[in-house]
């Protein structure tokens, strides 16, 4: 499954390890940058290995480097099923 801008994922390792996050940026090959948003699931906009996410087949409609409010919006608009 393609990491890309929008994709719904669940970190695997770290302090936020089962925690849902959407990717907002592709760093390179190896990193992306992914917010919960922190009021939604908890997990910051940070960066992170693509080895420690796990793809959903769901993709949200953002553009690249979107604010945590149009994040916020856009998954409760596209009611993601289980998502928080």
């Amino acid at each position: 499954m393609a990491m890309e801008v929008g994709r719904v994922c669940t970190k695997l390792l770290g302090r936020e390890a089962d925690k849902n996050c959407v990717i907002v940026e592709i760093v390179n090959k190896n990193f992306v940058v992914v917010s919960g948003p922190k009021e939604l699931t908890g997990v910051k906009r940070r960066r992170c290995n693509i080895k420690h996410l796990e793809p959903w087949d769901v993709k949200i409609n953002v553009e690249k480097g979107a604010s945590d409010d149009t994040l916020k919006e856009a998954i409760q608009k596209a009611k993601v099923e289980g998502y928080s």
